[in-house]
């Protein structure tokens, strides 16, 4: 995200409308819904997490203990509880 002057961007009609709410501030203008890309999509990290998250449930499913698999993936057995029982 970075910092843009309204009066670079914006036609002035638009600008003075804008201005009647709010001035001298800085405000967020978020893409529209269709145009946002989930967390970790872009980096790989989204899918690097489920597949992690899949191997907990298998080692679970397997017998291995929580503490166990809490050390294993470092994480706090709470963690590897709402992994464990998250529904899809």
């Amino acid at each position: 995200m970075r910092y843009v002057n309204a009066h670079e961007i914006l036609p002035e009609e638009l600008l003075l409308e804008i201005q009647k709410y709010v001035q001298g501030d800085l405000i967020y203008i978020p893409k529209p819904e269709k145009e946002r890309i989930q967390w970790g999509v872009l980096s790989g990290e989204r899918q690097r997490l489920q597949k992690r998250n899949e191997q907990i449930k298998r080692h679970y499913q397997d017998g291995v203990a929580l503490r166990e698999l809490a050390e294993q993936y470092h994480l706090s057995i709470e963690t590897i509880k709402k992994i464990l029982y998250r529904k899809k």
